[in-house]
């Protein structure tokens, strides 16, 4: 055409379709048969995983005894010469992995304490959960007080005195772990923000605090905390064994996510602190509306893997005499009723999936979170 314009006349081949839009053959074929490499690592992974998941499935399903009251229901007979979990073990134990020594009775706070703060939880961590300032004052104020009555007791209610040494088990790991993870992230900004400041005596004191409990391992800090704490207040006022263990795990939580804040913040580009202060923004309402909202996107990965160390160390509380989770199956293994051979191995095959499943529901919401802010690349 004589103005310059172009006419296409034959029809152009059609595009391959999306990744994702692939069939299955063409989805393996890309991911993992796309070369000699990725096909040689296929290959081992799938023999690999052959070697691992029959026995697992053989002893921990097929094989494995689900009724039975002692130890006979377990062993090995002519009539049942495999014999794989004792999970009939782990069924009548199970209210001693639960709740520890807590009185039979009085249980139900235990229950009603978990519904509370699973409906905590989900008023603040769910995208679709409404009113969320009103869910924060729930969680943050409400839900504490009212745990602490429950569990403790709080005579004008009715509820007797439970003394926190016959506290155990997934109680005891919940207790410690939420308050560690709530409080550690707080603790961490400030503690991040003082390295950062310009007052040497904030910086020197964030400084030596951050160090010094990243240089000692955890149960050291839990060792001070129960030893040291009860030097700086009356005997009388002397704080309770679990409540010095708090206090250990949420210091010494805060000194490592003080880092990973300290990361997301040295991210922000310079820009963001000059325009806010070319805004006239003071120096709080520059952190809380500008640089701090995009540091903490930056480190979601960082923060949830923190919170995912500290729920797996909360087993070190019992080196200073508190019974959590995994103590309660240490003490339950060795009952003469249950001594099997496989005993020790079902209850330590219990916690792991326990552990296993609590540390990937926080890795799968975290990445919700990441793909609601997309952050991150796409996987």
């Amino acid at each position: 055409m004589g103005d310059g314009r172009f006419v296409r006349t034959e029809t152009v081949p059609a595009m391959p379709p999306p990744g994702r839009d692939r069939a299955l053959v063409g989805w393996l074929r890309e991911h993992l048969f796309s070369g000699p490499l990725n096909i040689g690592l296929t290959l081992l992974s799938l023999l690999v995983l052959w070697w691992l998941i029959p026995p697992l499935l053989n002893f921990l399903i097929l094989d494995a005894v689900w009724t039975g009251d002692d130890r006979a229901a377990c062993i090995a007979s002519p009539e049942r010469p495999r014999v794989g979990a004792c999970w009939a073990f782990v069924i009548e134990r199970i209210n001693f992995f639960i709740y520890g020594f807590y009185p039979a009775e009085e249980r139900w706070r235990v229950d009603l304490f978990f519904a509370l703060l699973a409906i905590g939880i989900v008023w603040l961590l769910a995208s679709w959960a409404p009113n969320k300032r009103l869910g924060a004052i729930y969680f943050f104020i409400v839900l504490p007080i009212v745990s602490v009555m429950l569990l403790l007791g709080f005579a004008p209610l009715g509820l007797s005195y439970v003394a926190t040494s016959l506290w155990g088990g997934v109680l005891v790991t919940v207790v410690v772990s939420a308050v560690g993870i709530v409080f550690s992230l707080p603790l961490g900004i400030l503690l991040a923000l003082g390295r950062r400041s310009t007052m040497p005596a904030v910086r020197l004191f964030s400084i030596i605090f951050i160090e010094f409990v990243r240089g000692v391992p955890l149960i050291t800090v839990l060792f001070m905390a129960s030893v040291m704490l009860p030097l700086f207040v009356p005997e009388s006022w002397s704080p309770d064994k679990l409540l010095r263990a708090l206090v250990g795990v949420a210091l010494f939580a805060a000194a490592y996510m003080a880092e990973v804040v300290r990361a997301g913040l040295q991210a922000i580009p310079r820009g963001q602190y000059e325009g806010a202060q070319a805004l006239g923004l003071s120096y709080w309402q520059m952190m809380g509306l500008i640089v701090l909202p995009q540091a903490l996107r930056i480190t979601i990965p960082n923060i949830v893997n923190s919170n995912i160390a500290l729920f797996k160390d909360t087993t070190l509380v019992f080196i200073v005499g508190i019974f959590d989770f995994l103590r309660t199956i240490e003490a339950a293994r060795i009952d003469p009723k249950w001594a099997t051979p496989v005993t020790s191995t079902t209850g330590y095959a219990f916690a792991a999936i326990f552990y296993f499943l609590c540390c990937w529901m926080m890795s799968r919401y975290a990445k919700s979170v990441e793909r609601r802010l997309a952050t991150g690349f796409r996987r």
